[in-house]
């Protein structure tokens, strides 16, 4: 396939699933080429809920301590499954992966380990982490100082397995972190459907996992980062210094860089002008 014409698969972060980017989709349609939401393991159709979530009366001691169902749900696993479903919709050739937030993660292993698949990588406000880091140790750094996420995990995720939220919440103060955090220029009505989409848990494992970068795998990838101007999920600092260590680590290979005045989600606010960059992306 020539540039521009590749099918472009998506990936969701955590706690979201395939379903964040209808309406991106339907956008991309006058772009003529196939596109494709995949769930990620442990999310979506792939989810796994904590009992304490359904228990009656509700026992706000489960929802901090009890194992996460989806504890055992790791990095390999995750980049296993994008790999399948990046072959799956290439037919063996290469393919355009979009990746949000902590996509971005499972992205970067994928695209090291099957390069001649990934005809272009996109971080939509995605963690991109540096060879044989983790990306738990980017979200504390003082570039992310104000974000929203942490503060709003429930329970300890060394004990749970999981980056747990308590969606079930009639904490108004909560609830509007909640939107703070990732829809922050949503509609309320769209921003409350969509909390009511996300998965609780997320594995922490995922965080954990690393991936050691090299020129001819991840290196050699042509790659673009769409910095989320008002992101309060994964703050604009946080996004920047990733491109920049990138750079740092493959100069002869530098990331193209654009910017959104969105929040964490604009597959929810700006459909439209996130799926013409997509489309016109190779």
């Amino acid at each position: 396939m020539s540039p521009g014409s590749t099918p472009i698969l998506l990936l969701h972060g955590s706690w979201h699933g395939a379903w964040c980017w209808n309406e991106v989709i339907a956008h991309l349609m006058p772009y003529d080429r196939p596109a494709l939401a995949v769930d990620m393991v442990g999310h979506g159709l792939r989810a796994r809920r904590p009992e304490c979530l359904t228990m009656r009366p509700f026992d706000p001691e489960g929802l901090a301590t009890e194992v996460s169902p989806v504890a055992d749900v790791d990095l390999d696993q995750a980049a296993e499954m994008l790999v399948s479903q990046i072959e799956r919709l290439g037919r063996g050739g290469p393919v355009t992966v979009v990746a949000h937030s902590m996509g971005g993660v499972v992205l970067t292993r994928a695209a090291q380990q099957v390069p001649e698949l990934v005809a272009h990588a996109v971080y939509l406000a995605a963690i991109m982490p540096g060879s044989d880091k983790p990306a738990d140790r980017y979200f504390t750094l003082p570039e992310n100082a104000d974000a929203l996420v942490l503060s709003a995990l429930r329970g300890d995720p060394a004990a749970t397995g999981a980056l747990r939220l308590d969606l079930a919440s009639n904490d108004p103060a909560y609830r509007r972190q909640l939107r703070d955090a990732f829809y922050g220029d949503v509609a309320p009505i769209v921003a409350d459907a969509a909390l009511g989409l996300l998965t609780p848990d997320a594995p922490v494992s995922m965080m954990l996992g690393t991936t050691r970068l090299t020129e001819d795998g991840w290196g050699s990838v042509s790659r673009t980062y769409v910095v989320c101007a008002r992101d309060m999920a994964i703050r604009p600092a946080l996004q920047r210094l990733l491109v920049a260590e990138a750079d740092a680590a493959f100069p002869e290979n530098p990331t193209s860089v654009l910017t959104l005045d969105t929040s964490h989600a604009p597959f929810l606010s700006m459909p439209g002008e996130l799926a013409k960059i997509l489309g016109t992306l190779g």
